[in-house]
């Protein structure tokens, strides 16, 4: 049974294991709870007391909003716990204009589903900043 839950207070770092597969450069525990601790908003899912995904919005919380990063650890994809997860955080934005993310290409259907759509972006991505 997965359940979900916005409180974040209670995490450390040992909770946040098993994530960011296949990065060619992951945060750091300590940068991963940080990020989580000062986002705007976060929904976590727990399979027991184990955390298997998160994902987390930053925002001015009039406007606009970012959502980061999505993540469901390998072995809990496939079950709907992403989906779950937007569904959460996306109705907590339901009162702001925009929520942006930026994805890989073939995540695009994926995020298409869940109703947003494509649009022309720019970043700029210093992967050494997750080194330190």
């Amino acid at each position: 049974m997965i359940s979900y839950n916005t409180d974040v207070s209670e995490l450390s770092e040992d909770d946040l294991a098993g994530f960011f597969v296949g990065w060619p450069a992951p945060p750091s525990p300590a940068q991963h709870l940080a990020v989580l601790r000062g986002s705007y908003r976060v929904v976590v899912a727990r399979s027991q007391d184990e955390v298997v995904g998160f994902v987390n919005m930053i925002s001015d919380g009039v406007l606009t909003a970012f959502i980061p990063w999505l993540e469901v650890r390998p072995e809990f994809q496939g079950q709907g716990i992403g989906t779950e997860l937007m569904r959460r955080v996306l109705g907590e934005a339901e009162h702001l204009y925009s929520v942006d993310l930026v994805c890989d290409e073939e995540l695009r259907p994926y995020y298409e589903r869940l109703g947003m759509v494509a649009l022309t972006g720019m970043i700029v991505r210093n992967r050494a900043a997750c080194e330190g």
